[in-house]
């Protein structure tokens, strides 16, 4: 059995059938296995309306993105980190604010600049005349959420200031190693790498974003929606949490336990090892890929109302993601193939198993 950071065992035996529906399982389980079923349903059910609570809030402020909305929220269940690319103007600051708002938790903004230090970011050691000793100030990097506004304006010496933080919850800063308090996620927002004045992120940095996602221009109806709501002041100034940090931990807890079924690991494990030899990227997607793309079906599976996971979540998820982390071949870039159409060629073309298999 390999076992996955935070403890999740990636290649589990199926557990017994829950709430009588559960693909790939055999029923019963006895007395045990009813209790249960019953737990994980009452667990389902508190968790779906903590998630509806939160959802509502952060659309009340990010008019007609629910699919946006939802994806952060998954990313935030899944103990993920979200990156949100798209041109300025379009509501990737305010969908950061408004999911960070939303939770009542400890919340820090870097506006990442050309001239930002990591030490700006993940503390420093300063000298303290009256003790007589150096004492840690930490860094913005030391909150349950951290909005990274523009992050590709930075350089990437400052960037790979968010490497250790965002993959091993801790930060280290002059010999010393100081936890990080879950949850823990990083909200990073950023402009097109076309776009002047921008850097490219590194791959390891890409990397360990649990998903990217772009906000697009919002359709007539919601832009309309959108002046009458911001005629006035912002939105963000009357969003209040609608939940406490420990109700994300609980949630998260919930997630983990989300079944998945041998088959769809495997189909998920496919898709990813499909990027690696895929004739037209030269760099597909890593192990931590897989492990995320299957984290974040398990959220996007309980957001749902569901204890188990299908092949249409993983699917669903495939491109947000998968794609950010793969680089397409000179040839593929001259016609112009990106890769969020290399993953969804991908998705059509592998067998897809069937949900009791």
């Amino acid at each position: 059995m390999a076992v996955g950071t935070h403890g999740e065992s990636f290649m589990e035996t199926d557990p017994p059938a829950s709430r009588g529906a559960r693909p790939g399982s055999a029923g019963g389980g006895g007395a045990e296995g009813a209790a249960g079923r019953e737990a994980t349903g009452r667990d389902l059910a508190g968790l779906v309306q903590v998630a509806d609570r939160i959802r509502g809030a952060v659309e009340s402020v990010i008019e007609g993105k629910p699919k946006a909305v939802r994806l952060a929220l998954t990313v935030l269940l899944a103990e993920g980190h979200l990156l949100i690319e798209d041109v300025p103007g379009v509501g990737k600051t305010m969908l950061a604010k408004a999911l960070a708002r939303s939770v009542d938790c400890s919340v820090r903004r870097v506006q990442f600049t050309p001239d930002l230090l990591p030490s700006d970011i993940t503390g420093v050691s300063a000298y303290n005349q009256e003790l007589r000793e150096f004492e840690f100030k930490p860094g913005p990097v030391f909150a349950n959420i951290v909005v990274g506004d523009e992050i590709n304006r930075a350089s990437p010496k400052t960037q790979s200031a968010l490497l250790e933080c965002m993959e091993e919850r801790q930060v280290t800063v002059d010999g010393t190693t100081y936890a990080l308090e879950p949850p823990f996620m990083v909200i990073s927002t950023q402009n097109p790498v076309e776009m002047e004045g921008t850097y490219p992120l590194p791959e390891a940095q890409r990397d360990r974003f649990t998903a990217r996602i772009s906000m697009g221009y919002p359709d007539p109806a919601s832009e309309l929606e959108m002046l009458d709501a911001h005629g006035g002041s912002s939105p963000l100034d009357r969003l209040t949490p609608v939940a406490h940090a420990s109700d994300v931990r609980e949630l998260i807890e919930v997630v983990r336990r989300q079944h998945v079924a041998a088959s769809v690991r495997q189909y998920a494990i496919d898709l990813v090892t499909a990027t690696r030899k895929h004739p037209e990227l030269r760099l597909g997607a890593s192990p931590r890929a897989t492990l995320h793309l299957v984290r974040a079906a398990r959220a996007y599976a309980a957001l749902d109302d569901r204890d188990y996971v299908l092949p249409d979540d993983v699917q669903e998820l495939a491109v947000p993601v998968l794609a950010h982390r793969l680089l397409p071949t000179a040839e593929a870039q001259v016609e112009r193939r990106r890769p969020e159409q290399v993953v969804a060629d991908l998705v059509r073309r592998l067998p897809v198993p069937s949900p009791g298999r």
